[in-house]
């Protein structure tokens, strides 16, 4: 078995850890990347569709989630999204805004990952796969690793391992039971970012649905999103339900607005005054598809023309669809969720270098740290920019 030093070692050859290596190789530092997948990147492949929604031009530190709050402001100012996509257009990468501010490979997710690993290359990072590890400890001047391609040492040791999400990745929670070894404390971990699941009735109710989309703007814990929602057979899913599950809690109740761009009620009222014949569904079917507006009536139970509707039936009616009420029955989980909620306490880290406070010379970067993003492309902003905080020390 080998024996090789290093200055740097990081664990986890995904978008953060790639990042890193470029950044520290580029200061002269000799970097090993070790990962224990058949291939780097693989969540950068699968994202956005095989797209790679790459960064948010409009990202900021209020797009993320974190016990402690201000932790990553540091690291966002000082790599901001323009400076990535100054480096995706270095690389003649074609790219596009779809939703505001949300850029995509106009191709492949692959351009992304092979400019990582070009970057890598020319900065003299080496990236080694199929390489896992067995055990790290201290040594005089820095970390030994037993690994399953030999011991290396290095002077600089970061942790770029991510979270629990999406574990047919190969996602592990190795690098919290890194921070757990050296005395670091990790806050619980859930699942974010991920699709909802329905109580039997509601998802039998909704079946013939699966597939429809629609805008609608969806209230949990005083937060809300205004973007489409997908019916699956399955739950609910689409950017609003990925959007609101990182605030919601087992037991919470959704209060979907199915009509956010209209005032319900003055529009019933209007129409039982101008075309007393029209019914609820005529009306809903006007605003959604057609099959989604058929089966809101039929759970509902709205019938007849609405010159027979009370004012008190209207305002019902309206309530009933600004403000429909549903308490799933949980999430899809790890499976399919697209980021970890938690991970290491972050008041332990330094927020300019993603080092430990008391242990300069150890690093926890990306998805592994408590940090989370909203939906479309601010995780992949949080890698970059903590991948060359921890880079430009380590």
């Amino acid at each position: 078995m080998t024996s090789e030093k290093h200055d740097v070692i990081i664990i986890g050859a995904g978008a953060a850890g790639l990042m890193c290596a470029a950044t520290a190789g580029y200061r002269g530092r000799r970097v090993l990347v070790i990962d224990h997948a058949n291939k780097p990147g693989k969540k950068i492949l699968m994202s956005g569709g095989g797209r790679c929604n790459f960064t948010n031009l409009n990202s900021t530190p209020a797009n993320f989630l974190s016990d402690n709050p201000h932790y990553c402001i540091s690291a966002l100012k000082r790599y901001t999204p323009q400076h990535f996509l100054d480096l995706v257009e270095r690389h003649g990468i074609e790219h596009e805004e779809k939703a505001a501010g949300q850029l995509f490979c106009k191709d492949s997710s692959k351009e992304i990952l092979n400019m990582l690993l070009t970057e890598c290359e020319w900065a003299g990072a080496e990236v080694r796969l199929e390489t896992g590890v067995k055990a790290i400890s201290r040594a005089a001047n820095g970390y030994q690793l037993k690994t399953t391609s030999g011991t290396f040492s290095c002077e600089s040791l970061v942790v770029a391992c991510g979270g629990l999400s999406i574990p047919t990745m190969g996602a592990t929670g190795f690098g919290y039971d890194i921070a757990r070894q050296f005395g670091l404390s990790v806050l619980s971990t859930r699942p974010g970012l991920v699709p909802f699941t329905l109580h039997p009735e509601l998802k039998e109710q909704l079946a013939p649905l699966a597939g429809v989309s629609c805008p609608v703007d969806v209230h949990c814990n005083n937060e809300h999103f205004r973007e489409p929602m997908l019916v699956t057979h399955r739950g609910l899913s689409g950017p609003a339900m990925l959007q609101i599950s990182s605030f919601w809690q087992p037991g919470d109740t959704l209060s979907i607005n199915m009509l956010p761009a209209t005032d319900i009620e003055q529009d019933l009222y209007q129409l039982r005054k101008n075309r007393p014949q029209s019914t609820v569904a005529q009306y809903l079917m006007q605003h959604l598809p057609k099959r989604f507006a058929q089966a809101l009536n039929d759970l509902h139970g709205w019938t007849g023309p609405l010159q027979g509707y009370k004012n008190s039936d209207i305002e019902q009616a309206a309530r009933a669809l600004g403000q429909w009420a549903i308490k799933p029955a949980g999430t899809e989980g790890y499976r399919t969720a697209e980021v970890t909620l938690g991970g290491v306490d972050t008041r332990q880290l330094s927020s300019r270098t993603m080092a430990v406070l008391d242990q300069p010379d150890l690093h926890f970067i990306g998805e592994v740290a408590d940090v989370t993003g909203h939906l479309g492309g601010h995780n992949f902003q949080w890698a970059w920019a903590s991948g060359v905080a921890a880079g430009n020390s380590a």
